[in-house]
């Protein structure tokens, strides 16, 4: 048997936690069957049973809006990676910017298409800052691809509440299997260098984020809970990629505001390399993610493994990573039907974001009895290597 990926991100251009979902998959169904990856990039390396290649894109010549690039960019490449030859026994898609490659293969080659909801687009009407129009064709393709798949893999119970409530599907097309994360790379180590390289003191505690700057991520509404904070730790910001520049001001301006009224502020504005994350991780006290919409949440997991508390929004698929109480604290967020991203009380939020840091911060005990929970339920229910077997296994009821 072999599966082909298509994806937008893949090492080393990866900037989310579908992208990191893809790498470790791929790279653990190898050991199993062969896999062919095809991406966004330069990429273009060849081990046992893995094969990769990026797809490049020349745009110069190209007078639509800028806004619509991305949209026809990966249109472009879902044509080219078809046109390169399929010889898989199946297609495997991740984020809308593959679905029309994964439409091309079934249509075209035969072969049977299963797609990983990372997220919905009907749940991101932020999006429409970003791609104007466009926004409008990437809901169009999603769910006609989703009718299409002869497979649904939903990383969350969550996601598959969401997508039996948004799109007409056939539930008995839907699979739950979780995102997973690397045990032996994700652990607590220690790396108080890699603090002070980015301005972070190593002697003293800290709140940590790690994400990109997006609605999605509730990035502003935890820069807005600052001034909530008890005196006495740091609060380390690693957020970078932008999704516009209306958020990065926004960002900038918020950042500013509070930095005059707190110090200790660290906005790295970056994202890091993976062993730096993991520094980071290992050395926080608290790891906080304020996310609006989150199918899973990786990056909970990522602090879980390193043996870091967690205080985090109680939506989607973070709830069944978190467990209230003893891994973390999930915080509650009412949020406006016409403005999902943003929340009915942002204050409330604001302060119940803090609150959950506050409590953490105060009571060493607690963080320590959390930290070793987080990590064990790392262990227990989210390997990479339990979570390629389920995979594959729903690939041998769909090979032709």
């Amino acid at each position: 048997m072999k599966t082909l990926f298509l994806t937008n991100e893949y090492p080393p251009h990866i900037y989310g936690g579908a992208g990191v979902h893809v790498e470790y998959l791929s790279r653990e169904l190898a050991k199993l069957i062969e896999v062919d990856v095809r991406c966004f990039g330069d990429q273009n390396s060849s081990t046992e049973n893995l094969q990769v290649k990026g797809f490049g894109l020349d745009t110069k010549n190209w007078d639509c809006p800028l806004n619509l690039k991305s949209v026809f960019g990966a249109l472009q490449r879902c044509l080219d990676f078809n046109t390169a030859g399929i010889d898989a026994s199946l297609v495997h898609l991740h984020t809308w910017y593959a679905h029309f490659g994964g439409v091309l293969a079934k249509l075209n080659y035969g072969v049977p298409m299963v797609l990983t909801v990372h997220s919905l687009e009907p749940l991101r009407p932020w999006k429409r800052e970003q791609l104007g129009h466009g926004y409008d064709f990437t809901v169009w393709l999603e769910n006609t691809a989703l009718k299409m798949a002869d497979a649904i893999i939903a990383v969350s119970e969550e996601t598959r509440i969401d997508l039996l409530k948004h799109f007409d599907l056939d539930p008995h097309k839907i699979h739950v299997i979780h995102n997973g994360i690397d045990l032996d790379e994700y652990r607590r180590i220690e790396a108080p260098d890699v603090l002070k390289k980015h301005g972070v003191d190593p002697d003293k505690p800290y709140v940590l984020f790690v994400g990109r700057i997006t609605r999605q991520k509730g990035i502003v509404h935890l820069v807005r809970a600052i001034q909530h904070l008890d005196p006495g730790f740091q609060v380390v910001l690693c957020a970078g990629a932008p999704d516009t520049i209306e958020i990065r001001e926004e960002m900038e301006a918020a950042v500013a505001a509070a930095s005059a009224k707190r110090p200790g502020i660290v906005w790295i504005q970056s994202m890091l390399p993976v062993p730096e994350k993991i520094a980071m991780y290992s050395h926080a006290d608290v790891f906080c993610c304020p996310s609006i919409y989150e199918p899973f949440g990786i990056i909970n997991l990522e602090a879980m493994a390193c043996e870091t508390a967690v205080v985090a929004t109680a939506v989607g698929g973070i709830k069944e990573v978190v467990v209230e109480g003893e891994t973390g604290f999930l915080v509650p967020i009412e949020q406006q039907t016409e403005s999902p991203f943003e929340a009915v009380h942002p204050e409330k939020f604001a302060r119940d974001l803090a609150a959950g840091i506050n409590k953490l911060m105060a009571d060493p005990s607690l963080r320590g009895r959390m930290a070793k929970a987080g990590r064990k339920r790392a262990v227990d229910h989210f390997s990479w290597s339990s979570i390629a077997r389920k995979t594959l296994a729903l690939y041998k009821t769909l090979a032709v």
